[in-house]
């Protein structure tokens, strides 16, 4: 028969075990949890698309991580090799820049959304215009601002310009513009009272509550307004494929479209 003083001793040894047994497993790396698709989208999704992303989470995928900004902001960054893996588009012309230079997949490119101009005020205001040639914009503003998403690089100022110079009342307002770095700041001057009329889409003025749609400015006086989705060529996501396809299914078109937008 052993000693009985071995016996605190064995068990020591089993307690030391078992200690550098849990030390190695906590040595090992855990797994990473997958990451979801990187989306850059026009500021003017940023409802919608979230939406759709919280959606797909939904079903079991890494939610998607959304980057909301105007149009032209994300083709530059893309341009300079900033990582992701879809562009969301708020007009063909900076996706057209990202194909001339081999930037996307051109197979996955789908025209999927439409929208449409409207002139917003405060919501208190009174202001309201039935939008045709010569209406008179520059008289409402008064001293004012017309605010709008910067007419020279933004989608959402370059149709409020175009629709405004065929209307014949650009030349009235362009010297009494608001500025905006994308529609979402356009809408905000107008929702704190910054400005009393802007120029927004639709959809914007519907995510809203501090201001009203006073005109709707008519589809024929501007180029159609589409948004286009593609997947980047430089993506290295396994999902990003998935996510597109799932925002083109019948699904993710009927959800994009409870947020105001048509789809094609």
């Amino acid at each position: 028969m052993e000693p009985a003083v071995l016996f605190p001793f064995r068990r020591l040894r089993r307690g030391l075990a078992l200690c550098a047994l849990l030390l190695a497993a906590l040595a090992v790396p855990a797994q990473a949890a997958p990451r979801g698709p990187l989306v850059l989208a026009a500021a003017s999704l940023q409802e919608a698309l979230t939406a759709a992303a919280e959606s797909w989470a939904r079903k079991g995928h890494a939610r998607p991580v959304l980057s909301f900004a105007a149009s032209s902001a994300l083709a530059r960054q893309i341009e300079a090799k900033a990582p992701a893996d879809l562009f969301f588009s708020a007009d063909e012309e900076w996706m057209n820049y990202l194909a001339a230079r081999n930037l996307i997949v051109s197979s996955t490119r789908t025209p999927l959304l439409t929208n449409r101009l409207v002139i917003i005020a405060p919501a208190a205001s009174r202001i309201s215009f039935v939008v045709r040639p010569g209406f008179p914009l520059a008289a409402a503003l008064g001293s004012g601002r017309l605010a709008l998403a910067d007419p020279d690089a933004v989608p959402a100022g370059r149709y409020a310009r175009d629709a405004l110079t065929r209307l014949k009342v650009w030349p009235s307002v362009q010297g009494s513009l608001a500025r905006a770095e994308n529609v979402r700041a356009a809408l905000a001057l107008v929702a704190r009272g910054a400005a009393p009329l802007g120029i927004v889409y639709a959809t914007d003025a519907r995510a809203e509550g501090s201001v009203r749609v006073a005109g709707w400015i008519p589809a024929e006086a501007h180029a159609p307004i589409i948004y286009p989705l593609a997947r980047l060529a430089a993506s290295t996501n396994p999902d990003a494929e998935g996510f597109r396809r799932y925002l083109l299914s019948g699904e993710g078109k009927a959800l994009l479209r409870r947020y105001g937008f048509g789809t094609r």
